[in-house]
């Protein structure tokens, strides 16, 4: 008969959060063993578990048992140092760390009194992070501004779509709902359409210009100040304009300065969305792709992708912060309270969707304090180089091409058709990543630029290493080579 488990016992946690931090070490110890895309077929789980909840405890080896023999198989493993698809999403000793904290005080920091700490170790924090990537003072907690952790980039586009949105309607009235147009690239992440979705602002006033190799796929200021210039010719208001640092396709980085002074003398709210490629501008030589960030009324990245802070934390910074405020803020009853009353405290339940909201600050804090910055911009450094490394192995097979400049830690590339063919380029390069994938051994993405279909080799998993790179390599190679045979027998 298993010991009856109570909800919450000092030391039952302490024998139990023991088991279970051995069962993530010894994963982690295995990972490279485990298939990187997960192999299992739709529906398997079902039949693997029953369909009722148990009626008596079970014994925690019984659930780990089921988790190894179970759930392990069902799971894509992104901290694998054979991940290379997407983007990163960092796990960390540090980051595991600060969720292991914040899980055990638990806490629903929605307001400042539900837990001082929690804000303020938040607003200092950011502050440190703004610091780090030489945010305009504006964006720091000192003045008008100040950073908040979302979960996603994408709920950091939505606040600051809604913020901006609702700024305008105070001046034209709710009316003119209709007539506000939003602009990005064709390479802006898809949030900022499903921010548009949300907000209300009709799909064909969001404006995805478009972009070609000869600007790398960035956004080009003079087909924005025209598009502009046609939308205000016809009646409609342009309110919002979201640049990219670090495109998901390919990690471009669009012209910030000319962009943020385009929308400033426009009267757009400028966002930028630094998800991925903001952790790399810590690094000395990589801060000159924010250049441009002090045009921007707000900013955004993501310290989960590559700033070995566990998923979730994304960080967004705001030099008004009384917009956010003004668009979501809510004052029932139940909330109020003597520091909120008199405007003494922040109070991040106005700075976000959500009403409840976890203490993450812990994770971003531990990670700063455990590794210091100069082994976090060294951790930068190294995926970089290692990605540098994987372009000079594509370039010396010229049965493949480098696609778009790499800037950051993503190199694009393909496997060129035979006899240039490009009618059959785009189903030779699927074909290849179904392969390569398919094998367990490695894990990538792919993108479609200009037409062609093409594959990602986004570096940034905590435990690669050179020989993963190598090894993925090979795998390319073996799987293409296979493929290719085929076609000249065909």
């Amino acid at each position: 008969m298993e010991e009856e488990l109570k909800p919450m016992d000092a030391e039952q946690l302490r024998e139990h959060a023991h088991q279970m931090v051995d069962f993530i070490a010894d994963y982690y110890k295995s990972i490279e063993t485990f298939p990187v895309l997960s192999q299992v077929q739709p529906g398997y789980l079902s039949k693997l578990l029953p369909d009722s909840a148990p009626n008596q405890p079970e014994s925690l080896q019984n659930v780990l048992d089921d988790v190894r023999a179970k759930i392990l198989p069902g799971v894509t493993h992104w901290q694998s140092p054979n991940y290379f698809a997407y983007y990163p999403s960092n796990s960390s000793v540090a980051g595991f760390l600060g969720e292991m904290l914040s899980a055990g005080i638990n806490m629903v920091g929605f307001s400042w009194i539900t837990s001082p700490a929690a804000t303020e170790l938040e607003m200092i924090v950011l502050d440190w992070l703004g610091k780090l990537l030489k945010l305009p003072e504006e964006f720091l907690s000192t003045g008008q501004g100040g950073g908040v952790i979302q979960g996603t980039a994408s709920e950091a586009i939505l606040v600051v779509l809604l913020a901006a949105r609702d700024k305008v309607l105070r001046t034209v009235g709710k009316d003119a709902l209709k007539k506000l147009v939003v602009y990005g690239s064709d390479q802006t992440h898809s949030a900022m359409q499903k921010a548009c979705q949300i907000a209300g602002i009709h799909p064909v006033n969001c404006r995805l210009l478009k972009t070609d190799s000869s600007t790398n796929y960035s956004l080009v200021p003079e087909l924005l100040s025209d598009a502009i210039s046609q939308d205000i010719s016809t009646g409609l208001i342009p309110f919002f304009l979201c640049a990219t640092v670090g495109t998901t396709s390919s990690a471009t980085v669009d012209p910030l300065l000319q962009l943020g002074k385009i929308a400033k003398s426009n009267g757009i709210w400028f966002h930028i969305d630094a998800a991925y490629a903001g952790s790399a501008c810590v690094c000395p030589e990589y801060r000159c792709y924010l250049d441009g960030v002090e045009e921007a009324d707000s900013f955004n990245m993501n310290a989960h992708k590559w700033f070995l802070t566990n998923f979730d934390c994304s960080a967004l910074w705001v030099k008004d912060r009384y917009a956010l405020i003004q668009s979501l803020s809510t004052n029932p009853e139940f909330l109020k309270n003597k520091a909120s009353q008199t405007n003494m405290v922040v109070d991040y339940k106005d700075w976000q969707i959500p009403l409840g909201r976890r203490f993450r600050s812990l994770k971003l804090w531990m990670v700063l304090r455990l590794y210091g910055v100069e082994k976090l911009q060294c951790y930068i450094r190294n995926h970089i180089n290692l990605a540098k490394y994987f372009e000079g192995l594509v370039a010396e097979d010229t049965r493949f091409e480098v696609v778009a400049p790499r800037i950051f830690s993503l190199v694009c590339f393909r496997l060129l058709p035979p006899n240039n063919n490009e009618d059959h380029g785009n189903k030779l390069n699927n074909d290849l990543l179904d392969a390569v994938n398919s094998t367990g051994k490695t894990l990538l993405s792919h993108t479609v630029l200009s037409g062609k279909y093409i594959l990602r080799f986004a570096v940034g998993a905590p435990l690669t290493e050179e020989r993963h790179v190598t090894a993925a390599w090979k795998v390319l190679q073996d799987e293409a080579s296979a493929l290719l045979g085929k076609c000249a027998i065909s």
